[in-house]
């Protein structure tokens, strides 16, 4: 069973895993098994990134993304699965991912990190909801229906950049991480500690 599986490995859902990963090993929580579920198609595979804080002007989307998922291969409760997510039942602590291919996975939580683009994913856990911040016309969003339940990056809503994207999943892993803590943490990086 995993602690949280994440649908989606752009940005947003990269940026929570690795955030998630490093809270459980700072705080100490016990070493919940982490998946991301990528189906390749991430908007910012398209993109060149010129305005993204602490990525060099000019890098590609695709070298972004090899960057964060080597950031999150280094965690080992971190299990990146390529794939498409078909349907997510259940409820909080006992969510079923059933994959394109029959795979499934258990969780506990749940985060959908799926663009805003379209939602093909079978389930009542979510609504679907038009884009409040997209420039184009027919985007989409998702409001969670159920405990337990998640939205980051352009999903959630936010403004359609990356630096937008990826703070989203870290403001979901920091909820998620509060939620396990039953307090308010945030894992700061600092010199010495």
């Amino acid at each position: 069973m995993y602690g949280v599986v994440i649908v989606g490995g752009g940005p947003a859902g990269l940026s929570c895993a690795l955030t998630l990963a490093d809270g459980a090993r700072r705080f100490d929580f016990a070493r919940k098994p982490i998946a991301v579920v990528d189906s390749g198609s991430s908007d910012v595979l398209k993109a060149v990134l010129n305005n993204v804080p602490g990525v060099k002007r000019g890098t590609t989307g695709e070298e972004y993304l090899e960057f964060l998922r080597a950031q999150v291969e280094e965690f080992e409760e971190v299990n990146l699965i390529e794939g498409e997510v078909a349907e997510v039942t259940g409820r909080e602590g006992e969510f079923k991912v059933v994959l394109s291919d029959g795979r499934e996975l258990q969780a506990e939580l749940v985060v959908f990190a799926t663009g805003f683009h379209s939602f093909p994913v079978k389930t009542d856990l979510v609504e679907v909801v038009p884009h409040p911040k997209s420039p184009r016309p027919g985007k989409i969003a998702l409001r969670p229906n159920a405990p337990g339940v998640y939205v980051a990056g352009l999903a959630a809503g936010v403004i359609t950049m990356v630096a937008s994207a990826a703070g989203s999943g870290v403001e979901v892993a920091c909820d998620i991480l509060s939620k396990w803590a039953g307090r308010v943490v945030v894992g700061h990086d600092k010199i010495g500690g």
